[in-house]
C-alpha cells in the first residue's frame, strides 16, 4: 500500500510540474518573448495543453468566466497540493503510525 501511495505522490507532482511549466510558457507566448512558429514550441505547446486540458474543463465549467484571466490552472494546483498532503498523510501513518492530525 505504501508502493502505491509513494507512486501517486510522484504522479502527483509530475502533474504539478507540469501545469506550472505550461503556464510560464503561455506567458512567454503571450508576451512574445517565443512565438508558436517555431515548430518546437508549437509542438511543446501542444502537448502540454493535450495533457492539461481534461484536468482545467471541469473547473472552467465551475468557476466564472475572468475574460482573460484563466484562473483553472490555480485551482487545479490547489487540489493537486490538497491531494499531496493527503497523500503523505497516508503513508506517514502506514510507515510510522503517525496521526494524520498531528502531519
Amino acid at each position: 500500500m505504501i508502493v502505491i501511495l509513494q507512486i501517486v505522490q510522484v504522479l502527483l507532482t509530475v502533474v504539478w510540474w507540469i501545469i506550472i511549466v505550461q503556464a510560464i510558457l503561455s506567458w512567454l507566448i503571450a508576451f512574445n518573448v517565443i512565438n508558436t512558429d517555431n515548430d518546437t514550441v508549437r509542438t511543446i505547446w501542444e502537448a502540454l495543453r493535450r495533457m492539461t486540458e481534461p484536468l482545467y474543463r471541469p473547473i472552467r465549467r465551475i468557476l466564472p468566466d475572468f475574460g482573460a484571466l484563466d484562473l483553472s490552472p490555480l485551482v487545479v494546483l490547489v487540489i493537486l497540493l490538497i491531494l499531496q498532503k493527503l497523500v503523505s498523510a497516508g503513508i506517514n501513518q502506514l510507515m510510522f503510525g503517525v496521526a494524520a492530525s498531528s502531519v
